[in-house]
Formats: structure tokens, C-alpha cells, sequence
């Protein structure tokens, strides 16, 4: 994989991402509570719950546009509260609900986002993926005037194009039809294979079920329950099964 050159590769040993009790309040609302993680190098973990468990939360402390309040969080080594520039060079990173700025036009959207990460525009490289979501015939058009689905496209695009070594994906498959599902769902099991790492935040379980090695299940801002897809499915029959006594949709 090739890397950012404004910055030195970051510590790839050991646990690509780690949490230890990371706590964040807004007012009243404990959005995150003690949590601890890990993230290996070379695997897909699945981050999963119900709508407000605190997921984004958490993926946006990862990458420094949240500060914690308590709790320690390093990303391939760095701290996002000191380092989060670096760490957003070698991150691919797809939030839940952002969209690309609405005046940008698409190559000045991805030449922003290559310069950004600390590089010049890789022509091959964003070539490759402006074909692969077949966005050329949208290049003239202005990020407002794309559909749902296009511009969150543009936004997986972004996130791809540099070939970063952490994948930081939050819903990323929302808007997205059946075939280009199937598309990033194909890339990203090579894209593991081949070194990377992927932390999917999601609640659809049938695409972490697929997906993912391991997961977190969390609720109310803490972590239920962390295992491998096949232990919980030997144990419990399926990842739903479990998600739902976890989270007390029904008794254990």
C-alpha cells in the first residue's frame, strides 16, 4: 500500500487502534462510558447498535474531532488529540451523515481531500475510483445538485483513493444500491487480505455477520460484549440472537 509522504508511516505493530475508558458527555447525555477496544492489524471489527449506542462517537474520537473526557485512544500509535492531522493521512475515513461540501465540484472535492492527506492528486489513483463508482459523468456536478447515492460514492471515494493502511467507516453502505454494495463488500475482504485493517460501524447485523471477524456490541454509550462473528454464532445461533439479548430486547 502505498502512504502519504508529508508524514513518517506510522507504528503498525500490535493493535492498529486502541481504547481504553473512553468516556464523553454532552450535558446530561453520557454518549460514551468506559469503553475499551482493540483493533488488530489485518481484520475487519465490526462496531454495532441501535441508533445513539455510540458509535459515531467513538469513530469521531478516533480521528480528533471529538475530545474525550476521560480515557486514552491511540490510532497506529498516535494520539488523535495531538496528532489528528496525521492520523487523518493515513485514514480512510467515512462518516455517518457528512456529505462533500456542497459548492465543490467532484475533482476538486478529491483534489482537496489528496492534498489534504499530504500529498499532490494521484491521477492513477483517483482515476481508478472515479471508475470504479462510475462517477465520471458527474465530474462538472456540484456536490448539492448529486443524488443520495452519488455523492455518498463521492465520499467512499475519498476515503479509498489514497490506499490508506485503517479504514475508519461509519454506515458506509448507506444509499448505496444492491450492486455497489456487493462492489465494496468485495474490495474491502481484499483490502484485508492484502494488510489493511477496517473498523465498520454499522447496525445492519446481516453486513457485520458477512463482514467482520470480531465485534463490539454497544449500548448507551458501553461495550456489551466483544467476541469473534464465529464464537457468538456457535454460541448463540446467530449475531442477531445475540445483539438483541445484549441490548435487552429479550431476556438471556
Amino acid at each position: 500500500m502505498s502512504h502519504p509522504g508529508k508524514w513518517s508511516p506510522p507504528r503498525m505493530k500490535g493493535s492498529v487502534v486502541s481504547v481504553k475508558g473512553a468516556t464523553k458527555t454532552w450535558g446530561k447525555l453520557k454518549a460514551l462510558s468506559s469503553v475499551d477496544l482493540t483493533v488488530k492489524r489485518g481484520e475487519m471489527f465490526g462496531l454495532i447498535g441501535p441508533n445513539g449506542a455510540g458509535k459515531s462517537t467513538l469513530m469521531r474520537s478516533l480521528i480528533g474531532t471529538i475530545q474525550l473526557d476521560n480515557g486514552k485512544i491511540q490510532v497506529m500509535g498516535m494520539d488523535p488529540s495531538r496528532e489528528h492531522l496525521r492520523i487523518k493521512a493515513y485514514t480512510g475515513y467515512v462518516p455517518e451523515s457528512e456529505t462533500p461540501p456542497s459548492f465543490l465540484k467532484l475533482d476538486e472535492f478529491l483534489d482537496f481531500v489528496m492534498d489534504a492527506r499530504g500529498r499532490h492528486p494521484h491521477i492513477r489513483g483517483k482515476e481508478r475510483w472515479v471508475d470504479f463508482f462510475d462517477l465520471s459523468s458527474h465530474r462538472e456536478t456540484i456536490a448539492k445538485d448529486m443524488s443520495k447515492g452519488t455523492r455518498q460514492k463521492l465520499m467512499l471515494c475519498s476515503a479509498f483513493i489514497h490506499e490508506p493502511p485503517l479504514m475508519l467507516l461509519d454506515e458506509p453502505f448507506i444509499n448505496l444500491d444492491p450492486i455497489y454494495q456487493r462492489m465494496v463488500k468485495d474490495y474491502l475482504i481484499e483490502y484485508v487480505k492484502d494488510g489493511g485493517t477496517v473498523l465498520l460501524s454499522t447496525h445492519i447485523l446481516s453486513l457485520a455477520e458477512e463482514l467482520c471477524d470480531r465485534v463490539a456490541i454497544i449500548n448507551n454509550g458501553s461495550v456489551l460484549m466483544t467476541d469473534k462473528v464465529s464464537n457468538i454464532i456457535d454460541q448463540r445461533g446467530s449475531l442477531e440472537k445475540a445483539f438483541l439479548e445484549q441490548v435487552g430486547y429479550y431476556s438471556i
